[in-house]
């Protein structure tokens, strides 16, 4: 029975190194993605906006509503309302 914890235990820590790591590279994304939007203009950004927003229809029409909510929400906030 210890055998078994400690193989969940490590299996569990290995899980959180996994998401630890995809966790900064969503933010390097982030970072490197809003830097790039600063340098646009107004109708560049709303360019890319609305083509953004059409790959993004094209996409989750075979997504459920969830996926395709939580996408266009992530997507918003990213374009939007970035944190950097």
């Amino acid at each position: 029975m210890k055998q078994l914890i400690a193989e969940l235990l490590v299996k569990l820590a290995e899980k959180e190194a996994e998401s630890k790591e995809l966790v900064a590279q969503v933010e390097a994304l982030e970072i490197v993605v809003t830097a790039l939007l600063r340098k646009l203009g107004d109708e560049q950004r709303q360019e890319l906006n609305d083509g953004i927003g059409e790959a993004l229809r094209t996409a989750s029409d075979g997504a459920s509503a969830e996926d395709a909510s939580l996408l266009y929400g992530y997507i918003d906030k990213l374009l939007n309302h970035p944190r950097y």
